[in-house]
């Protein structure tokens, strides 16, 4: 196995491009010597606070260049990032951080208010690392970030060294109900992505260090940003690509997106590529182009990379328009498999919305085993050999049922089911369970079902996708009222939110007399979900 780990790469980078820029946000500018001495200053502040290697350290942060800062200095310290969804509420925040292990939180100054009330549900975590956003001063039981960006004079390394072993995880919603876990190799992750990069690319079986030779006849990288949060694969793994090329990160002001800020930008950082989720990105940036014609100069970009959810061939169509030049990326991934499949769009063709040719290690294999024969219309999983992630932390149970071994080889096989058409292209289904894709943010049904149930004038509910053109799918609740009670939407909108993050809330709620339970407590919801559309449909 390699030994590729990304702090080495990213120090390799700081030593060779010294005065590159390497993060961007709005007027705050970082050269790569300025990052890489900052993160020095965070490994050695967690180092102090009495860690073991691969200790778990939080991430509870909008997008920001302290993101992939932290990051860097928790890969020196040869400890493990978490990420940490912000949209959380409570209950969901002492899951993950519990279920993670997590011994320090590097948090915005905004969710101060929040952790002081799960506090003391979260006791193994004994450090705090507190961001400045303006939101209010540094509490007392916290490290101000910038004190301890300060704290190292020269490189920090963990007393166990670093390996190619040591761990990126990266929690994922799924389809099995609570967030777990998705533990990767760096050396495997670094090397999945390197494979994809569209800059600079490095020998599988080198070393870190022949990354500078490769840097310093190259020079600075491209520029790319993450329209798309941090937080999620999507804008990890292509900040990841950017940097490891020597490349500098963007990331956006606004907390919430706003498509003339992302085109100004563009226009003003000349960025190269930009990762989005979909629709509910790429609409908004086609009307802001399609309103204020020749506003913006675009033609910096080479590629938008979209992942999560599926994006519209008539949005890339209307893009293209714009700036005929750019390559659009339909990235078929999970957080579990990497290269299932991509669908690229230029101005000579647009590939159709939910069509992808398979990845190179990428096969569709039906639940006794065989291949699906192109053009059988029969359903498979998709499935990816290689690289693959080690499993789900604390899961062995999922981690066995995921990663399958097929004719001696290892595979990832994380639900996506699809068929072949005739000319060997993948046609894509959607997930085996009934996961709700709502903007890129996985919703598990049965989660939001439970909260439901709570509400006083419920007597059952389901939570159903209805196809939706911003977010792909829309949450909706089909819900069976209490016998001689009515059911008021807002109310029970109001009463999911109050308990779990708001992407998770339904937009829509639909009254049924019954929800047609059969004796085993199974439900049909694909007819449920018919009768949703049909009746959000007719109502809107």
């Amino acid at each position: 196995m390699g030994d590729w780990n990304f702090a080495d790469v990213w120090e390799v980078v700081a030593d060779t491009l010294p005065d590159a820029t390497a993060q961007v946000q709005g007027d705050r500018r970082y050269t790569w010597a300025e990052m890489d001495r900052r993160a020095d200053g965070i490994a050695a502040a967690l180092l102090a606070g009495d860690v073991q290697e691969q200790d778990k350290v939080a991430q509870y942060l909008y997008n920001c260049p302290e993101y992939l800062e932290s990051m860097f200095g928790i890969f020196k310290a040869g400890l493990v990032p978490v990420n940490t969804n912000y949209r959380y509420t409570d209950d969901e925040l002492v899951y993950l951080w519990d279920n993670a292990d997590a011994v320090a939180v590097i948090f915005h100054g905004t969710f101060t208010e929040t952790i002081e009330r799960i506090q003391p549900r979260v006791p193994r975590v004994r450090h705090w690392l507190w961001v400045d956003d303006g939101a209010g001063p540094c509490p007392d039981w916290a490290t101000p970030y910038e004190d301890a960006a300060a704290s190292a004079g020269s490189r920090v390394r963990g007393p166990w060294g670093r390996s190619g072993d040591h761990i990126y995880m990266l929690y994922t919603g799924g389809t099995t109900g609570m967030p777990k876990g998705v533990m990767w190799r760096q050396d495997d992750i670094f090397c999945t992505l390197n494979a994809a990069a569209l800059g600079v690319r490095y020998d599988e079986d080198g070393t870190p260090e022949d990354a500078r030779t490769a840097l310093a006849e190259a020079g600075p990288g491209l520029t790319g940003m993450p329209a798309c949060p941090l937080m999620h694969g999507t804008g990890a793994f292509t900040s990841f690509g950017t940097l490891n090329g020597g490349g500098c990160v963007v990331t956006l002001v606004n907390r919430s997106f706003d498509p003339v800020e992302l085109l100004e930008t563009v226009e003003r950082e000349g960025v190269n590529a930009i990762a989005i989720v979909g629709d509910a990105f790429a609409k908004p940036i086609l009307r802001a182009l399609d309103e204020n014609p020749g506003r913006w100069d675009i033609s910096s970009l080479m590629a938008i990379i979209s992942s999560g959810v599926m994006w519209s061939e008539e949005t890339k169509q209307g893009l293209l328009r714009h700036h005929a030049g750019m390559l659009l990326v339909d990235a078929f991934s999970s957080s579990e498999a990497l290269g299932m499949g991509q669908s690229v769009s230029s101005a000579g063709g647009t590939s159709k919305t939910a069509k992808f040719v398979l990845g190179d290690n990428a096969r569709v294999i039906t639940d006794d085993g065989r291949d699906v024969e192109p053009g059988s219309g029969e359903i498979g999983r998709v499935a990816v050999k290689g690289r693959t992630p080690v499993g789900y932390y604390k899961d062995e149970e999922k981690t066995k049922a995921t990663f399958v071994e097929i004719d001696g080889q290892r595979y990832s096989i994380p639900g996506d089911y699809a068929t072949v058409e005739a000319d060997g292209t993948l046609r894509l289904l959607g997930r085996g369970s009934v996961c709700i894709n709502t903007g890129g943010e996985k919703v598990y049904p049965e989660e939001v079902e439970e909260v439901l149930k709570r509400h006083p004038a419920v007597r059952d509910a389901v939570a159903v996708g209805v196809p939706d053109d911003k977010f792909g799918e829309a949450v909706t609740a089909v819900v069976e009222p209490q016998p001689g009670e009515a059911v008021d939407e807002s109310d029970v909108i109001a009463h999911v939110k109050a308990h779990l993050a708001p992407y998770k809330a339904p937009k829509r709620v639909v009254t049924v007399d019954t929800i047609g339970r059969a004796p085993n407590g199974k439900v049909d919801y694909k007819g449920l979900r018919q009768l949703a559309q049909e009746q959000v449909g007719s109502s809107a």
